[in-house]
């Protein structure tokens, strides 16, 4: 294992751990390490709000801004000082929320193969994010915008773009007029509204994203942000003097970090790091690119068009499209290999994938190359003989280790919903005295839709449903974190003990 690797599975672990602690404080819905996506764009419209609330009491003009913002914050704190705390304070959450957001993706290396996109385009997010959140400073025109306007102009006049270093506007008091300030209220209203498109373009090929948190989550965060601006409100520093060098600033750190390293180093490294920075980040997803197996295949003869894989495929990855093979049916489907994570979920939405028939017609509308149903059935088999206790396990690749539970067997899948619930039912129809399906936590879900799925179809809420013959009391389920082993053999012990008080000759060896 590689420095980077153990690296990854550290921040992965943490991750998790404070997951189940959300978890168990807030609930799977309302946990905020699962909602970060959400949380940012919640933010960004908090942001934009206040922002609009606080620009029809600001005054463009180099005399009025600082008095216009301090009017709105100390004569008007209840409102005016209050909108200002908040757009500072959603402006910083939403940083945190990215920050996070991009670590959480990478330790769970969901940036790579299909998922590059939504990663690339994040890059872009965060140049806007900046932009957007420093010309919001400088609007102040306090001590501190004094500070970061002439430490960004200096950075920018290092590339010698201008013919006349910009940061020379700032040279002595009284060299800038109101022209500069509209050119400022243009560019804080205008960043943002690209970020916002940017934003739209990293979720665009995400089939129905989630860009707003559940409402509870998003009350809460609304709650703590006003009580943080009461608490400690946003305030300004002293009024913009370019005859004085500002020394005694209290930096927000999520913006401005890097501004002390810029005067550590000079713009010559700051600009290294910045545009290496990006362009590793954006080239990451093909360092090394991901090996993936053989996408999803449809076979035509077999597929008769219901849309039951185009409606459950997290991705987008398969479309319907008028039928070419001369069979009944007015559609087929069509699989786009730069879309599929290879999940299986399709495979366990097709009503085709049935265990319940001889091997050589084990074949299905859509299935996985690489683990195709024979495979699933044949696992399922070996799992029926080796299961000593009845008990088979249904797990996935990436929650749960389901494997090694004396007295069980496993059967472990790319993600639980790639089982269709026939198979349960084959299961429990030939001999196994329970089969308890554990996979990622609620909300927690790899592939997105795998847990959420799943349970749908066994409760009968979503096609292919768990035939009313099996009885349920046979069928349990576990969401829950991979760091959660104790919880896994707490419940496959209780299960046990409830499948051996069931009646029946069936359980006297449970």
């Amino acid at each position: 294992m590689n420095v980077l690797t153990s690296i990854r599975i550290l921040i992965q672990n943490i991750f998790l751990r404070a997951e189940k602690g959300f978890d168990k404080a807030f609930g799977p819905d309302w946990n905020p390490m699962r909602q970060l996506g959400t949380l940012a764009f919640y933010q960004f419209f908090v942001a934009a709000i206040t922002g609009i609330i606080l620009y029809v009491f600001f005054e463009t003009s180099v005399n009025g801004a600082y008095e216009s913002v301090e009017y709105l914050t100390n004569e008007q704190w209840w409102f005016g000082g209050v909108m200002r705390s908040l757009h500072r304070y959603s402006s910083d959450g939403m940083v945190l929320a990215m920050i996070l957001h991009l670590l959480r993706e990478w330790s769970f290396d969901r940036y790579r193969g299909v998922r590059w996109y939504a990663w690339f385009t994040g890059v872009p997010v965060i140049w806007l994010l900046y932009v957007s959140g420093l010309s919001g400073y400088w609007l102040v025109w306090d001590e501190l915008a004094q500070y970061v306007a002439i430490g960004s102009m200096e950075w920018i006049d290092w590339l010698g773009i201008f013919g006349k270093p910009v940061a020379s506007n700032f040279l002595a008091e009284g060299s800038l007029g109101d022209r500069f300030f509209t050119l400022l209220v243009f560019m804080h209203i205008f960043a943002p509204l690209f970020l916002l498109f940017m934003m739209w373009i990293h979720v665009i090929r995400v089939t129905q994203p989630k860009i707003n948190p559940p409402r509870g989550l998003a009350i809460g965060t609304t709650l703590a942000l006003t009580a943080l601006s009461f608490i400690k409100p946003a305030v300004s520093h002293a009024k913009a003097n370019l005859d004085v060098i500002p020394t005694d600033l209290a930096l927000d750190w999520f913006y401005m970090g890097f501004y002390p390293l810029f005067d550590a180093w000079g713009p010559a490294v700051l600009w290294a790091l910045a545009v290496g920075g990006s362009l590793f980040l954006a080239i990451m997803p093909w360092l090394p690119p991901m090996k993936l197996p053989a996408p999803a295949v449809v076979t035509l003869d077999k597929c008769n068009g219901c849309k039951r894989c185009y409606e459950d495929c997290p991705y987008g990855a398969i479309t319907m499209v008028p039928r070419s093979d001369g069979l009944p049916y007015e559609q087929e489907a069509v699989v786009d290999e730069s879309m599929c994570t290879r999940c299986g979920i399709c495979v366990g939405a097709c009503p085709t994938s049935t265990p319940f028939r001889a091997e050589d017609d084990l074949i299905t509308g859509i299935d996985l190359v690489d683990f195709p149903i024979k495979k699933m059935r044949k696992m399922v088999d070996e799992a029926l003989q080796n299961a000593t206790d009845g008990i088979v396990l249904v797990g996935c690749d990436h929650g749960q280790k389901v494997d090694g539970i004396a007295g069980t067997a496993a059967v472990k899948l790319p993600c639980v919903s790639h089982m269709p619930p026939s198979f349960i039912d084959y299961m429990i129809s030939q001999g196994a005295k329970g089969v308890l399906v554990a996979g990622c936590p609620d909300c927690g879900c790899r592939f997105r839709y795998g847990v959420q799925w799943m349970q749908d179809r066994l409760e009968g809420r979503r096609d292919p449903y768990l035939r009313k013959r099996v009885p349920r009391e046979r069928v349990r389920t576990l969401w829950a974190s991979p760091l959660d082993v104790d919880l896994l053999h707490d419940t496959v012990a209780e299960f046990k003990t409830d499948m051996k008080a069931l009646p029946g000759k069936e359980n006297a060896d449970v």
